[in-house]
């Protein structure tokens, strides 16, 4: 069950809801969104049927939900939500472009491919500053001057930074360079790092696990939420299945499943799925035309000497492609471009 507070529900309405709730010994997290806040409870239903809830002050609706992810359901909240990373949207409205390299190298290296991805017409820089491998012996990233570098370009193209922790101990620390957090595909049901994101006060980027349900992906984005953060982007980035011929299977339809059963955006990562350049465009353009609130593509200016995913790495007539299917296929749909 869910309370849907009003748009002017003083700070006293939802402590009182709060107050309530536990005092019959049910529990209550308050999720803040950019219009809404929603206290999700959990505990005896029929109990809380009792209360009489709807008649608090503040209180919109009380809402029963049947999905087991009860604050990021469009059961709790019908209306798409539109989640703002240094002011640029993510939402239903617009078509966001995050680019950016897939690992930062050098000052020098993340730059050039920060004006390479905003003349493109990115709104978002993406960027790894650590770099979970499947390899041990393999580039694991910059660390805290990756996220230095980050930081001086975003002061230079005026990008806002899109980078992944890996951590929970480190999720402050990343929180003070970056405008958004991601969780990445092996972190998905890191439960205690999904915690501490969710509790940072910065938006999320949550990708979906290689062999995960699109229920266990939302049963994840419920911890960040149930933390209080309602700002998550969920991200498909393609699931592991018997086909070789591609990186990674990119599960188009999960783009209107998860949308008819969450109010939180969805981008889709072709980079990730096809693993190859030429695919990265054309699995973009599926993307957009079945209705994903963005992509998030690798871009680098030497892919031949990346020292991460050089090969799936967009180069400038890779990005004029991409950048002709951002500017024709949204507008079919509705949306305009990203812009902060």
């Amino acid at each position: 069950m869910v309370v849907v507070m009003k748009g002017n529900a003083a700070p006293g309405d939802v402590d009182t809801i709060v107050s309530v709730v536990t005092g019959v010994g049910g529990a209550a997290f308050v999720s803040r969104g950019t219009t809404r806040t929603i206290v999700g409870l959990v505990g005896d239903v029929a109990l809380f049927q009792t209360l009489n809830l709807g008649a608090l002050p503040g209180v919109l609706d009380v809402i029963r939900i049947s999905q087991p992810f009860k604050l990021v359901s469009r059961e709790s909240h019908p209306v798409p939500s539109t989640v703002y990373v240094g002011g640029v949207p993510i939402g239903p409205d617009t078509a966001t472009l995050i680019a950016g390299p897939c690992a930062v190298e050098t000052p020098e290296q993340t730059l050039a491919a920060a004006w390479m991805a905003k003349r493109a017409g990115a709104s978002l820089l993406r960027g790894g500053a650590y770099k979970p491998r499947t390899s041990p012996y393999a580039f694991q990233g910059l660390g805290e001057a990756g996220l230095k570098i980050l930081a001086e370009v975003r002061d230079e193209v005026g990008l806002p930074v899109v980078t992944e922790v890996v951590e929970a101990s480190d999720v402050d620390l990343v929180a003070s360079y970056a405008d958004m957090l991601q969780i990445g595909t092996r972190n998905m049901q890191n439960f205690s790092l999904l915690q501490a994101a969710g509790s940072c006060g910065r938006p999320v980027l949550l990708k979906r696990g290689l062999q995960a349900t699109v229920e266990e992906w939302l049963m994840a984005a419920e911890y960040i939420a149930q933390r209080g953060n309602l700002s998550i982007v969920l991200c498909e980035r393609g699931i592991r299945t018997f086909e070789t011929a591609t990186r990674n299977t990119l599960d188009v339809s999960a783009v209107p499943v998860v949308h008819a059963l969450s109010h939180l955006p969805v981008i889709v990562d072709p980079s990730h799925a096809g693993g190859r350049r030429d695919l990265v465009v054309p699995l973009a353009r599926a993307a957009l035309a079945a209705g994903a609130d963005g992509v998030i593509v690798d871009v680098h200016p030497h892919p031949e000497t990346a020292l991460c995913d050089g090969p799936q790495a967009l180069m400038d007539d890779d990005l004029a492609l991409l950048a002709e299917a951002m500017a024709t296929i949204p507008p079919l749909l509705g949306r305009k471009p990203a812009t902060p």
